[in-house]
């Protein structure tokens, strides 16, 4: 901490990133002078704006303001998502400036603190939120780096205090390993980022070399399904933290939570299917490490709301408007079984934002098989992010691997008028990209239909 407290300003490049906001959030929470460039405005952008953080939208080093171009007094963090020709970028590094990684920055800020790291291809975003959530509500003094904005809190970064520091650790470009946490805890390892790690194999080497950072008998929580030797977290089987006696009451779960030494009973939880039931384990066992009360932790699961575009309902009427960040076939599979026990028997359309050549790529018949269950897919354009394209990869050929007759190829400009003329009982639009700036606009327009 000592360097980060010696330097007055910190410039993001890619502020509007979810995990480069929250960083920004915490600098700027602590006196310093914050501020950032983006390719594009968005809502986290606006919001960042109204909370003194000056933001520039072009990449000319002239629209830096003045108090950022002493490299002395300024360290800039950055994404890998900014491309290195970046011109802010170039001008950095050629001017002898302090230029940082996010993950190693977010390694300096929690070191020396107790940091509760929870990580994962799927379901770090939603424990991470569940668990800085019922933390808060147990009366922890914490600090909490999320993944999504909470639905409870509208924000991404909680600071009520060091007592506690709950971080989601990301293992894109193994930035995990920047991490020095005290707890651990692992949700899922599935094949993912195969640009960065070729094989599943490496990918879960990285994930055995991020585990070691903590003893496995006290400090490594796991769903039981994983290769590692921490304790154990399952849904409606044997584990050190078990989830059984499940069931669906107006539209909530109600289940059992026990342990060798605790049963807490009749617990309450909003969010549906499966895959968000291990999460609420994950995070009810890493509080009960942290010595909270069992009956606070209940009461404080019952009360949290989700995080946004993680299930989040946009319509529950006339027709039935759901959006998911799914962008990997086990997500797209998760959202499926969550829909068909919220909403038995009704006809389910998918929109589809693929995100990344190289994902599309890599699971392109995974992809199919997950969308062919859905009653009936529209598939949108690869949405690049950080990527140039690559040959004979795109949506068409995606289109193509879906068995399923009820498939259309649409551009996102035309998606809502698409939908306004589609007739199914629920829409769930899916996808990482900016598939979600479109919600409104078609939440809007079936309003209308009614």
């Amino acid at each position: 901490m000592s360097d980060l407290n010696n330097i007055q300003n910190f410039y993001f490049l890619g502020i509007g990133g979810i995990g480069m906001s929250a960083l920004a959030r915490y600098f700027n929470g602590n006196g310093k002078n914050v501020g950032g460039y983006d390719a594009t405005p968005t809502q986290i952008t606006e919001q960042l704006q109204t909370e003194d953080i000056s933001i520039n939208f072009s990449d000319g080093k002239n629209q830096l303001p003045k108090n950022f171009t002493d490299a002395k007094k300024t360290m800039v963090v950055y994404t890998p998502a900014v491309s290195r020709e970046n011109q802010l970028y170039q001008f950095f590094t050629q001017n002898n400036f302090v230029v940082k990684k996010r993950a190693e920055v977010l390694g300096m800020v929690t070191k020396g603190f107790h940091t509760i790291a929870v990580a994962g291809t799927h379901g770090k975003t939603t424990t991470t939120a569940i668990l800085a959530h019922i933390l808060k509500q147990c009366g922890v003094k914490l600090t909490a780096f999320l993944g999504g904005i909470s639905e409870n809190y509208k924000t991404n970064f909680i600071a009520d205090g060091n007592q506690t520091i709950v971080v989601e650790a990301d293992e894109f470009d193994r930035s995990f390993l920047q991490l020095s946490p005290n707890v651990i805890g692992i949700t899922s390892v599935d094949a993912d980022h195969l640009d960065i790690y070729n094989t599943k194999e490496e990918l879960l080497k990285t994930f055995h070399d991020f585990v070691t950072r903590v003893d496995s008998n006290t400090a490594l929580f796991q769903a039981k399904s994983l290769p590692f030797n921490g304790k154990t977290i399952a849904v409606k089987e044997a584990a050190d933290f078990e989830i059984n006696n499940v069931h669906v009451e107006e539209g909530s779960y109600l289940f059992d939570f026990k342990t060798a030494s605790v049963s807490i009973e009749a617990c309450k939880f909003s969010l549906p299917g499966k895959h968000n039931l291990m999460n609420a384990a994950m995070a009810m066992a890493l509080a009960l490490n942290e010595n909270q009360d069992p009956k606070k932790i209940k009461e404080a699961l019952a009360t949290f709301k989700g995080v946004d575009r993680r299930f989040t309902y946009h319509l529950k009427s006339p027709t039935v408007l759901i959006e998911d960040y799914a962008h990997h076939p086990k997500e797209i599979d998760a959202v499926w079984q969550a829909v068909q026990q919220m909403h038995p028997q009704k006809k389910v359309t998918a929109v589809f934002q693929p995100h990344l050549y190289s994902r599309t790529k890599d699971f392109l018949k995974e992809f199919g098989k997950s969308l062919a269950a859905f009653n009936q897919i529209i598939l949108l354009p690869i949405y690049p992010a950080r990527e140039k394209p690559i040959a004979g990869v795109n949506a068409k050929a995606l289109l193509e691997e879906i068995d399923n007759p009820a498939k259309s190829l649409v551009e996102i400009t035309d998606l809502t008028k698409v939908l306004k003329n589609t007739k199914t009982d629920v829409i769930v639009l899916l996808g990482a990209g900016n598939i979600g700036e479109k919600a409104e606009e078609i939440k809007s327009a079936l309003k209308h239909e009614s």
